[in-house]
């Protein structure tokens, strides 16, 4: 029996596709256990769609509900035909008995005329129903659900009337999650060592449903007015300011919030119940931030970082922040570094928590998060996506102002060379076929699509394109673009066209500098949306490569793709805004001209010009290729002056020949020549790219066993790590230095960790030395059994998060696998269920383990063993974005190591 699914076909119970474009039809249907299957019978694509008789009307195939009758709707999105205008909401946890009660009141317009109410509802058990038609008498209703989509409905004789008032009201009961998502149960130890409970929530992507009944996607907005019942020792937390607390007979307290001032959707609505305590800032509105009450002294860095970011935000968007208060929370069991819900932002407790002594690093990692999850208040809470594809309207822009407001308001954190290394990860993703588009057309439905969307292309390069369209407009015009964007769809929902048109309204591209002798296929005012639809709405880059003959240089472009098995090469071109640099310019007179080529363009320059170097900066989303003479040029020019070029210029270059290296259209022998140049490099931003390349080239050899070239290897990065001092790379660079077993490294963390533990750890370990140290100790079982003890008492965040990062860094299987076993589990299926049912499939960390354990894989037996691996899951597990993206990476890996082990041999 044979299945097929085309674009825009629906199937009717006598048999007929509506869709005249489909080239299926049924033949017979029946619904088994909730699922429809169909007999079918396939026709030539010429053939069509057989026609309805005109006298038989079509009637849809609706799944079964779990009662045994038909649901009365079948898609995986909700209906438009109803919209929710306000919840009233009541919970009361059991933190003892870990369930829940709730009695949730919707009150909601008919848009449509219909005879059905379709919404989400996930493991929850409801009790009772009544339904209401404006100032008529409430009754109550049957409820039917459809467990496979999460959908609860209630349907009616008669159609329910476009623009009558309607309230349902749903009294159920669940019991708190056990996962990190809905309206979850969470627990630590206080110093005493005495175990604490809590409640708290993550609702984002698709997880309200599993805390109350509601129509849970992102442009179905409301307001909100939630009450929590709660015993008398713990405090309770929602969205908004409490209003009132009123102390019931049975000596329960229930808070009642204020009701939102603004609609939201459901994933950004929030609620815990724990005790807590809190320090206050007043800014534009009251910042709170909540901690367990022995990590209080932990908390003040967040607190001055977010008031000035705050103050930043307010001014940068001319849109204050519109809610009376926010409550910045620490939590100890959280799986998301943080959550952006309005009003009551969630952290993990390494988030948000840090010691005064703490090193820079760790007050860059706290900063980062803080500064991510504010940018969120305005983009994602009051403007946000209309659906999942395009949520990178909410985290490709947060990802874009942490970095650009921290480098502005903090600039000591050096952030700038931090992003730059977050732009080359994104590029290393999007090079890939596995790759996806920044704003997806392709459908985004199930569970599973919904959650992969979080990932590097929507935030790194959502917000590396950002950044380029910022570097090419004119000063102030993408602010000014913004800031329209915001007013425009304040509290409302937008897709990617709706903010390329309000800075379109600003701003036109490609006029800064223009050059007349530029042939191009593009208008002379091309509009930002003509651009930049071109990067957002096809995956991949392009690659550039400069020709030159005499004074005369030519441009052409076509798509960077690493892979060349089963490709699907993007029919459409980049509109590339392009920046250049030559050896004409002084270092303090760079005037890159900016432009926009299509296909083809040629500029004149000076016969006596050396060299060029397009991507000023690296603002661009695109890889250079200059041509044999062109590196050349290029190589010699940083041998004779390094600071010829700028730091990020300059790691630019040393990404971009290590791509092509990748691609195949530079020699190996081309890649080491540049490198030659760093002996004199003592700049961050290219060290560190240096360092990262021929780091993976020495985990590929390590993992294929190439012993004696694995032993090589380590001589040329230990020498690039000495050419560092700077503060920033130490803490990187010594661990590097330690991992490839240098002596003097290993000896003097083991006596560092001797000092600490003799001290009974108060001879404090630095900060950006602890990593390293612990890394260290954790290679013997000795030290490794102390980081355990230590991990299990210790309060300090920073400190408790490298202590789990060394444990993990044991080379000896048991260990790594110790927690997991004495944990929880006994056998395979348990380790299965951590790893699926702990971490949902398709979500980032399920997204990261895959990446993690088989980025570095080369062999064609490291390939079967992940082929067989993930084809014996389920098959929405093996069809994970991420495990396609697992085995193309390992294919590329295995040709780029046939290709160039021999040259990697002579070399080392």
């Amino acid at each position: 029996m044979v299945l097929y699914f085309l674009p825009g076909c629906t199937f009717t119970k006598v048999g007929v596709c509506v869709s005249e474009e489909c080239a299926v039809t049924a033949s017979a249907s029946t619904a088994t256990g909730g699922m429809c299957v169909f007999t079918m019978l396939i026709l030539s694509p010429q053939a069509g769609c057989p026609k309805a008789n005109s006298s038989t009307p079509m009637e849809l195939v609706y799944p079964k509900s779990t009662n045994g009758e038909l649901f009365p709707w079948n898609e995986l999105r909700l209906p438009a035909s109803v919209r929710p205008v306000n919840y009233d909401l009541s919970l009361t946890p059991n933190l003892t008995s870990m369930t829940f009660t709730g009695h949730t009141i919707i009150n909601m317009i008919i848009q449509h005329d219909t005879k059905r109410i379709v919404l989400h509802s996930s493991e929850i058990n409801i009790i009772k129903a009544t339904f209401q038609v404006g100032e008529g008498k409430s009754v109550e209703v049957k409820v039917l659900e459809y467990k496979p989509w999460q959908q609860i409905a209630v349907s009616f004789p008669e159609d329910l009337k476009e623009g009558q008032v309607c309230v349902l009201t749903l009294d159920y009961t669940a019991s708190l999650s056990h996962t990190y998502d809905g309206f979850y149960n969470s627990s630590y130890n206080d110093k005493t060592g005495a175990k604490r409970v809590l409640a708290a929530t993550q609702f984002e992507p698709q997880a309200a449903r599993k805390a109350f009944p509601c129509f849970d996607e992102p442009a179905f907005k409301a307001t909100f007015l939630v009450r929590i019942t709660r015993e008398p020792e713990y405090i309770a937390l929602s969205n908004m300011p409490k209003a009132k607390t009123t102390t019931l007979p049975s000596g329960m307290l229930e808070d009642e919030f204020e009701q939102t001032s603004v609609n939201m959707s459901t994933y950004l609505v929030a609620f815990i119940v724990a005790n807590f305590t809190s320090i206050t800032r007043n800014v534009s509105s009251t910042l709170v931030l909540y901690s367990v009450p022995e990590k209080k002294e932990h908390t003040q860095y967040a607190l001055d970082t977010a008031s000035r970011l705050l103050q930043f935000y307010n001014t940068l968007f001319d849109t204050e922040y519109p809610l009376r208060k926010l409550d910045l929370v620490a939590i100890p069991d959280f799986l998301a570094g943080a959550m952006e819900n309005w009003g009551l932002i969630t952290f993990r407790e390494t988030s948000l928590l840090v010691q005064n002594q703490s090193s820079p690093l760790d007050k860059q990692l706290i900063a980062n998060v803080v500064a991510h999850e504010l940018a969120h208040q305005w983009f994602g809470n009051l403007v946000t996506m209309r659906w999942w594809n395009d949520l990178w309207l909410s985290e490709g822009f947060a990802t874009y102002w942490q970095y650009a407001s921290l480098m502005t308001e903090f600039p000591q954190l050096d952030l700038g060379n931090v992003f730059l290394e977050e732009r080359f990860k994104a590029m290393a993703k999007d090079s890939l076929n596995s790759s996806h588009p920044v704003s997806v057309s392709a459908q985004v439905t199930t569970p599973e699509q919904v959650s992969e969307m979080f990932d590097s292309i929507t935030y790194e390069k959502g917000a590396s394109l950002l950044l380029m369209l910022n570097s090419t407009l004119p000063d102030g015009q993408f602010r000014k673009g913004l800031i329209e964007y915001l007013h425009q769809y304040r509290g409302s929902n937008t897709v990617t066209d709706d903010l390329w048109n309000s800075i379109t309204q600003v701003a036109v591209v490609c006029l800064r500098n223009p050059v007349s002798y530029i042939h191009r296929l593009l208008p002379q005012q091309e509009s930002v949306s003509d651009m930049m639809r071109t990067w957002t709405l096809q995956k991949g880059f392009p690659l550039v490569t400069v020709s030159r003959k005499g004074g005369e240089v030519t441009l052409t472009q076509e798509h960077f793709l690493l892979s060349t098995d089963n490709t699907t090469h993007t029919s459409s071109l980049w509109h590339i805004p392009v920046t250049y640099v030559n050896d004409s310019k002084s270092m303090f007179m760079y005037l890159s001209a900016v432009f926009c080529f299509l296909l083809l363009a040629t500029l004149k320059v000076s016969e006596s010009v050396k060299w060029l170097k397009l991507n000023y900066m690296n603002t661009g989303f695109y890889i250079v290729h200059y041509g044999d003479e062109g590196w050349a040029a290029l190589i010699d020019a940083l041998k004779t002056d390094v600071s010829t070029l700028t730091p990020h210029d300059r790691a630019s270059l040393i990404h971009n020949i290590f791509s092509l290296s990748r691609l195949g259209r530079v020699s190996f022998r081309q890649v080491l020549s540049l490198l030659d140049y760093t002996t004199n490099e003592t700049e961050t931003a290219p060290l560190t790219e240096a360092l990262s390349q021929l780091s993976s080239i020495y985990r590929l050899l390590d993992k294929r066993q190439e012993r004696r070239l694995v032993a090589r290897m380590k001589v040329p990065i230990l020498d690039l790590k000495e050419s560092v001092s700077s503060q920033e790379l130490r803490s990187a660079l010594l661990e590097l230095a330690c991992s490839l077993g240098r002596q003097n490294c290993t000896d003097q963390a083991k006596a560092l960790y001797e000092q600490w533990t003799n001290s009974n750890q108060t001879n404090r370990i630095p900060g950006d030395l602890q990593r390293v140290v612990f890394s260290v100790a954790a290679q013997s079982d000795p030290g490794w059994l102390s980081l355990l003890d230590t991990y299990r008492l210790t309060t300090y965040d920073s400190e408790k998060r490298k202590i789990l990062q060394a444990l993990a860094s044991t080379q000896d299987p048991r260990r790594i696998m110790w927690p997991v076993w004495t944990g929880c589990c006994e056998d395979v299926a348990c380790f299965n269920w951590l790893c699926v049912c702990r971490f949902p499939v398709g979500s980032y960390p399920i997204q990261s383990i895959i990446k993690s354990t088989t980025s570095q894989f080369s062999t064609q037996t490291h390939l079967e063993e992940v082929q067989g691996f993930f084809s014996s899951l389920k098959e929405r597990g093996s069809q994970m974005r991420s495990v396609q993206e697992a085995l193309e990476t390992i294919r590329l890996n295995q040709h780029w190591m046939d290709r160039n082990l021999a040259t990697l041999r002579d070399w080392l």
